[in-house]
């Protein structure tokens, strides 16, 4: 609204006017439909309005972030371990081929190409028992031992910080603890 007009508690806006011919000034009253009252009378949030959203939106965050967080170590300790099965089931394939599962030296890469180190396979199928070979969710490399101490082979995923042992979230997984945690 101008410097002349004003409105009243009633909705009507008073307009001021010069008279032709006179210096002074009356007044009309026009009247003003209520949404316009509404939207020339409140033009924006308020501080206290956007304060009380941003901390309902803080709530949340401090409700949500750490059921999240703490989930994303989980499902990758689960990713590990189904890739792991995954594994385990293309080596009884080949050894059901060949009769003897790929040696250490050979390791998980004789499951993707014809190993040409070792015992060279006689009966290794064409394309391979694995489309390609994984990496672990945190990005390393499946490791795989053939014979191992705990049974015939054994497949070791390092964990969240990639070292040997660990506890916890970084502890490791292998194909015979895959029932733990």
């Amino acid at each position: 609204m101008s410097e002349r007009e004003q409105l009243n508690n009633r909705g009507m806006v008073m307009v001021w006017r010069r008279r032709p011919g006179t210096s002074s000034l009356h007044s009309s009253h026009i009247t003003t439909h209520s949404s316009h009252r509404r939207f020339s009378a409140q033009q924006g949030f308020t501080f206290i309005e956007i304060m009380v959203v941003v901390a309902i939106l803080a709530i949340l965050a401090a409700l949500v972030v750490p059921r999240i967080m703490g989930r994303t170590d989980d499902a990758k300790r689960t990713a590990a371990k189904v890739q792991i099965r995954n594994i385990e089931g293309a080596l009884q394939l080949y050894k059901l081929d060949n009769g003897v599962y790929p040696s250490t030296e050979q390791g998980l890469k004789a499951l993707i190409e014809k190993p040409s180190v070792g015992v060279v396979p006689k009966k290794w199928k064409v394309g391979g028992y694995l489309p390609n070979l994984p990496e672990d969710p945190w990005g390393n490399t499946y490791k795989y031992l053939s014979p191992s101490k705990k049974g015939d082979y054994e497949i070791t995923c390092l964990g969240t910080d990639g070292e040997v042992g660990g506890e916890g979230i970084n502890a490791d997984i292998t194909n015979w603890n895959l029932e733990k945690d």
